[in-house]
């Protein structure tokens, strides 16, 4: 299935120079390589230490299926990287070597390149700097990542799954994937959206509203990053769904 006309920024699209870009990386592992895949999370981040120009990088579980439950994926997983600037990020999911072993070992690859416009709080210590004005038209995307507190985790489930369910079948969501470094702890979402009204429909509703709230007032977390984003050059495949 194609995306959507006009649902993606522009390839030549560029952020400023010397500001920061992130890229994000949603691979489904194929049967034959699950070793391979299994390896990143042990190289974890030593794995991409010699990338010219990145600044910060994760490599990412999933849920079933690319999910939100408990039940973890053994094939999905993701890696975010922020770079220096615009020309690292590009440079590294054009041609850079992990990435080609990724596609190689992946069943589905799908790419994109990040320019922050919002960014609220912090992921181990790092934040976002808006790059790009907020969008008044066309898709955008959106990363929430958070440490939960031990002591919260149960209430936090509890409040997790309605709200990521309601995500999944949300009106103008493009893609949504479950996310997290560890789990149950550290967990993260990534959306994109036909444009900011249909993202903050969905925030301000039903299950996801409740969560939030709940969040705040029982202090769930630790540490969290609430970031929005215009999308450049989303590329490849999630889930059946073909992107770019």
């Amino acid at each position: 299935m194609g995306m959507e006309a006009g649902a993606g920024a522009e390839t030549l699209e560029r952020a400023p120079p010397g500001r920061p870009v992130a890229t994000l990386m949603l691979v489904d592992i194929a049967e034959g390589s699950r070793l391979w895949g299994y390896s990143r999370f042990v190289l974890g981040r030593f794995g991409v230490g010699s990338v010219a120009g990145l600044r910060f990088a994760r490599v990412l579980g999933s849920g079933h299926d690319g999910g939100f439950g408990l039940r973890p994926s053994a094939t999905r997983q993701g890696l975010f990287c922020v770079f220096e600037d615009d020309q690292t990020a590009s440079d590294f999911l054009a041609g850079h070597d992990l990435v080609r072993r990724y596609r190689a070992h992946a069943r589905e690859f799908f790419s994109v390149r990040l320019h922050s416009y919002s960014c609220k709080g912090s992921w181990s210590g790092v934040n976002l700097p808006a790059v790009t004005a907020a969008p008044t038209s066309g898709p955008i995307a959106a990363l929430t990542r958070a440490s939960i507190k031990p002591a919260r985790a149960a209430a936090f489930w509890r409040k997790a799954p309605p709200a990521q369910v309601d995500l999944e079948h949300a009106e103008g969501c493009l893609l949504a994937a479950g996310l997290g470094e560890a789990p149950l702890l550290r967990q993260a979402t990534f959306s994109v959206w036909c444009d900011v009204g249909d993202m903050d429909r969905y925030a301000r509703s039903g299950a996801h509203l409740e969560a939030i709230k709940a969040a705040h007032r029982h202090g769930f977390f630790s540490e969290s990053m609430f970031a929005r984003f215009v999308p450049v050059d989303m590329r490849g495949t999630y889930k059946g769904r073909a992107y770019g």
